[in-house]
């Protein structure tokens, strides 16, 4: 199995980090993506996947820096040749977004207009993706793949519920955690991972910061946490990743996220300070993701 973090980012747009997307492609060629952030698309060209190869989306939540790919991506797919729908499943609400998107919704003039020429026609089928709205449990199934979902605690579930998802491969677990504050859900999802892929927006300096200052949520995991959590679930290896733009020198990100953030400390160095909050209990193999970070096993 082979896993590329196609984008590491968080929510701002980010010069050096495309949004959330992570790619697993199985020995026999399969491809799945869980989440569609921006630059999804693009950076499966940059790993030499043609999208339209691409059969299974699984998205974990709807904010936007998971799903804001997704129109992009089926149209490119569909203009590169795909057959057949995308499958995607995601949580509730999956269903009413990608009915806003395509044929009688935002993209359809360009639909039309495209399908006008016999070969659009012919692969029609490429912008009509299959949506399945899945709860927890065993979300996809067959010979080659079992993916669990399970809830997490990032968005108010009566406004939308969150989900990690855990997928089990060719022998292999993977967890991918989507957004999430430490919850029993994660803890279920990570038990003897091969490799978790989890996300760790800020270092504890700027979790304080947002804390004392009453900006933004906590509905996240810090490195502290996020390398207990590791320890206990007997974790074997272990990637952060939904970056905060912690690390970023961008001027322009610094002017915007001024009430969000201490921008005077943002840098590569925080890039440390990840390493070493998430050290102080966890000794396994450890990555801070960054985009197009290939992963074998």
């Amino acid at each position: 199995m082979r896993i590329i973090l196609l984008g590491t980012g968080a929510a701002l747009p980010d010069p050096d980090r495309c949004h959330t997307s992570i790619l697993v492609t199985l020995h026999n060629g399969r491809h799945f993506l869980l989440d569609c952030g921006h630059g999804a698309t693009r950076q499966m060209m940059r790993v030499d996947v043609n999208p339209a190869d691409v059969a299974h989306l699984l998205l974990t939540h709807l904010h936007h820096d998971h799903v804001c790919e997704l129109p992009f991506f089926v149209i490119s797919s569909w203009i590169l040749s795909r057959h057949g729908p995308l499958d995607i499943r995601g949580p509730q609400g999956t269903k009413k977004l990608v009915s806003h998107l395509f044929e009688g919704g935002a993209f359809d003039a360009d639909i039309r207009a495209r399908s006008a020429y016999p070969l659009r026609q012919a692969n029609i089928e490429a912008v009509r993706p299959k949506v399945t709205e899945y709860d927890a449990g065993v979300i996809f199934e067959d010979s080659d793949m079992t993916v669990t979902a399970d809830h997490v605690d990032h968005i108010p579930p009566e406004i939308s519920p969150c989900y990690g998802l855990r997928i089990e491969a060719e022998g292999k677990v993977v967890t991918f955690s989507g957004d999430t504050a430490p919850c029993e859900g994660i803890a279920r999802l990570s038990h003897n991972a091969d490799l978790l892929i989890h996300e760790c927006t800020f270092t504890e300096a700027f979790i304080e910061h947002r804390r004392k200052s009453r900006v933004g949520t906590f509905s996240h995991t810090s490195p502290s946490e996020l390398g207990q959590l590791a320890v206990d679930c007997k974790v074997k290896h272990l990637i952060a990743t939904h970056i905060g733009h912690v690390d970023s020198l961008s001027p322009v990100l610094k002017r915007a996220a001024i009430k969000h953030m201490p921008v005077d400390l943002m840098g590569p160095q925080q890039i440390d300070a990840f390493v070493e909050d998430i050290r102080r209990t966890y000794h396994g193999p450890l990555q801070i993701a960054h985009d197009l970070m290939r992963i074998d096993l």
